[in-house]
């Protein structure tokens, strides 16, 4: 059983620990280099000046609190991600983003760091309802969306995740026991202490026919950490972070696939090819 992560009024978080080993519960930090703008790529605020890149909170009107992901872009518009059940309307504990109830596309969302609401362009739910999607795992583990930026606050993104740096592209295939996870949380649960923001773990494997990968780290992501970057061993983009497990595995969390998430987005979403933006800063995790 698990619960969507969202913040809201009708969720009440509970509080659960796990024990992981040393090198699971490793603390890390990034090293922070200036990067540069490529032809076809928008051109990215500093990384020390950007007021909007992944991380920051995200408030979707009549939905919930959120960590947005990454940041993305296509030929016209600059968006960044967050889960599509941060616009839910049902209970936490549904678990098909084929039959959950949602806010529609057009929804205003509050950025951190924006002069103005973004809006939701994309849902994974909205899109697989109106498919009919019928694939058991796409359903319960596509958990998508995008919020495009005002072009007001153009010139206020950067792409870098904090702390780590990246992302350096998209991972693909699958993830083995033990392998390396990296995520940033910005949970409203942890009353803007930001060290405890950045977290390092383990990836327990897939599941959900690749869809999914069930991940521990030192401390399990709360509500408020619903979309959060998830990054594999080599910095590329693993998932977004969507549900804190109660069982089999407690306090685990479930995080949706990246590659898989954006492939359904750029065969279904109507926004021609969305592109995630890599990181100005280059990714260096240190074990400490």
């Amino acid at each position: 059983m698990h619960h969507r992560l969202v913040k809201a009024r009708r969720y009440r978080p509970r509080t659960a620990a796990i024990a992981l080993t040393s090198a699971a519960a490793a603390a890390l930090v990034g090293v922070l280099m200036p990067g540069t703008a490529s032809a076809g790529i928008p051109v990215w605020a500093p990384y020390a000046q950007a007021t909007i890149h992944p991380g920051v909170v995200t408030n979707t009107e009549g939905g919930g609190e959120c960590t947005a992901n990454f940041i993305f872009y296509n030929g016209i518009d600059v968006f960044i991600g967050q889960a599509a059940h941060c616009a839910g309307t049902g209970a936490p504990t549904e678990t098909s983003g084929c039959t959950s109830a949602t806010k529609p596309l057009g929804t205003p969302v509050k950025v951190t760091g924006a002069s103005k609401p973004g809006t939701l362009v994309y849902s994974s739910w909205i899109t697989m309802a109106k498919l009919g999607e019928k694939d058991t795992n796409t359903c319960g583990y596509n958990d998508f969306a995008l919020v495009k930026i005002d072009p007001a606050d153009r010139d206020k993104i950067n792409p870098s995740v904090p702390f780590f740096g990246g992302p350096t592209g998209i991972a693909t295939g699958s993830t083995a026991f033990g392998d390396p996870i990296y995520t940033y949380g910005n949970s409203p649960l942890r009353a803007g202490i930001s060290a405890l923001s950045p977290k390092s773990g383990v990836s327990l494997g897939d599941g959900g026919g690749g869809w999914s990968h069930t991940c521990y780290t030192a401390t399990p992501g709360v509500p408020g950490d619903s979309g959060s970057a998830v990054l594999a061993k080599d910095g590329k983009a693993l998932g977004v972070l969507t549900s804190l497990a109660l069982a089999p595995l407690a306090a685990s969390n479930g995080v949706g696939d990246m590659s898989r998430e954006l492939d359904y987005l750029n065969a279904h979403g109507g926004l021609g090819t969305v592109t995630l933006a890599l990181g100005t800063e280059p990714f260096h995790p240190v074990a400490t």
